[in-house]
């Protein structure tokens, strides 16, 4: 274990600022060079020092997972489900072909960074929003057909609250037809996967007040620019089932778990548009976008070729609130763990 520098906070920060604005003053770093990887370390959060020439700024070889620790109703930080999220980051390196972390080091390095900033996590609702990287450093411009044989690995970590702005609020998700990412790569968390959603989900923005769009190929439904999208009622939650088009979320996972202990019923299917707009027609519909920076967010109202639908009422529902609730309560140690999700970091 690396040695945590003490911190000069006075105690948990306010989480006024834009979500991922504001960072812990340390970094866990690790560096895959010769074949191996370097000892871990913690380092003050600094820019980069990067050739011109590496690899992940011409041939996109980089990925990045998004976790969070919460403050429990004891006092103590925990990690939230972090062997499944080293797992999703192993799987997209090795998709990428960039070294693949080994579990024990990625582990140490998510949990000494959170320990490097035990101080600034918030209090609930509140959390410290956690962003392992790795990306290929090789300075090769001509490397176009091969992968990078050097890497570095860092983990950030950023105090925060709610993702989208204004707090909890029924959401506009305009829907669009064209696809989020290329197939093969939607299981990947790397930044060319979101790159091309900016652009539509910018023009929802501005043109039409929606707060993400909501990607429907072919008519069937998959998920958001950055979320899951989940379907709700007093009896079921329906989600699309998963394929290798869309990112297999943690926070998704967890919420079909804990709605089936509280006695939802769950549902993974396909969901076409013609599905969503019968379901939304419902006055005991809701609709959710799920993910670890989204938590569980409503959606009050879809825009649809330039029409606009109301999710049941179009205000937030009983029933995602239920289950945000019942998350953050796993999240926050006020509800048991019988999975084993928790992970303690302590001083």
């Amino acid at each position: 274990m690396v040695t945590t520098p003490s911190s000069t906070d006075a105690g948990p920060p306010a989480t006024t600022t834009a979500f991922g604005a504001t960072f812990v003053d340390h970094m866990a770093v690790a560096e895959f060079s010769g074949g191996a990887w370097g000892t871990p370390r913690l380092d003050p959060v600094a820019p980069l020092a990067l050739h011109p020439a590496a690899h992940v700024l011409h041939y996109g070889s980089a990925c990045f997972e998004g976790l969070k620790a919460h403050r429990g109703v004891d006092g103590i930080v925990r990690v939230f489900r972090l062997d499944r999220h080293v797992a999703r980051m192993q799987r997209s390196a090795e998709v990428l072909v960039l070294p693949v972390p080994p579990t024990e080091l990625l582990t140490q390095m998510v949990t000494d960074t959170v320990r490097a900033g035990l101080d600034q996590v918030p209090e609930p609702p509140g959390s410290l929003y956690l962003r392992p990287t790795l990306i290929g450093v090789d300075p090769n411009i001509g490397s176009a057909a091969r992968p990078s044989d050097d890497a570095l690995l860092y983990v950030l970590a950023s105090p925060v609250g709610d993702y989208f702005a204004g707090g909890l609020r029924a959401l506009v998700v305009a829907v669009s037809r064209q696809p989020r990412t290329t197939p093969q790569f939607g299981v990947v968390k790397t930044g060319a996967n979101y790159a091309m959603a900016l652009g539509v989900t910018r023009r929802a923005n501005e043109e039409l007040g929606a707060d993400q769009v909501l990607f429907a190929p072919d008519g069937r439904v998959e998920e958001t620019g950055a979320s899951n999208f989940v379907l709700l009622d007093g009896e079921r939650l329906v989600t699309p089932a998963l394929t290798d088009a869309f990112l297999h979320g943690v926070t998704r996972d967890s919420l079909l778990r804990v709605a089936a202990d509280l006695g939802y019923e769950v549902e993974e299917r396909t969901v076409t548009l013609d599905d969503l707009v019968a379901w939304a027609a419902r006055p005991d519909a809701e609709a959710a976008l799920s993910g670890t920076a989204a938590a569980l967010s409503p959606v009050g109202q879809l825009v649809l070729d330039g029409e606009r639908i109301d999710v049941g009422t179009g205000q937030v529902g009983p029933h995602a609130v239920r289950l945000r609730d019942a998350l953050r309560e796993v999240q926050t140690a006020a509800r048991p763990d019988p999975a084993g999700w928790l992970t303690d970091v302590r001083p």
